[in-house]
């Protein structure tokens, strides 16, 4: 793929993980919050921002939401991220925990703010490194 049009399907990428970015801002902000659905939201706001990191270097962008396996693939490219997606794995099973009924346990607003929080570093460091190129 010409490099081009790397960086605009890297920055297509980027443009959907900054919509659930502002998806997991309104849940929280909503009274009761939506603590899962905000998790949710940043458990894809951190799989896009990695795939526009991929996408950017010409890797195959894969169907997946295991932003481990994500994190070890942007690592390679990417060394200095290591410290950061060390972090982000921790939010893979927020792409389905929530999800569905029968799950005992809720998510306090408290916690699904930490998880927007390391997606919002996550594409703030990718979109910075996109907008270098």
């Amino acid at each position: 793929m010409p490099p081009d049009a790397r960086i605009d399907e890297a920055r297509a990428w980027l443009a959907k993980a900054a919509q659930d970015l502002r998806a997991g801002d309104v849940d929280l902000a909503t009274d009761p919050p939506l603590s899962e659905d905000a998790a949710f939201h940043a458990q894809q706001a951190a799989e896009k921002s990695l795939k526009a990191l991929l996408a950017l270097h010409d890797h195959r962008v894969r169907k997946t939401h295991d932003l481990v396996g994500l994190g070890a693939e942007c690592v390679a490219i990417e060394p200095s991220l290591e410290p950061l997606l060390a972090r982000v794995g921790e939010l893979t099973e927020y792409a389905w925990r929530f999800r569905y009924p029968g799950v005992p346990e809720g998510l306090s607003p408290e916690e699904a703010r930490e998880a927007l929080d390391i997606a919002r570093e996550v594409f703030g460091r990718i979109q910075a490194g996109i907008l270098e190129e």
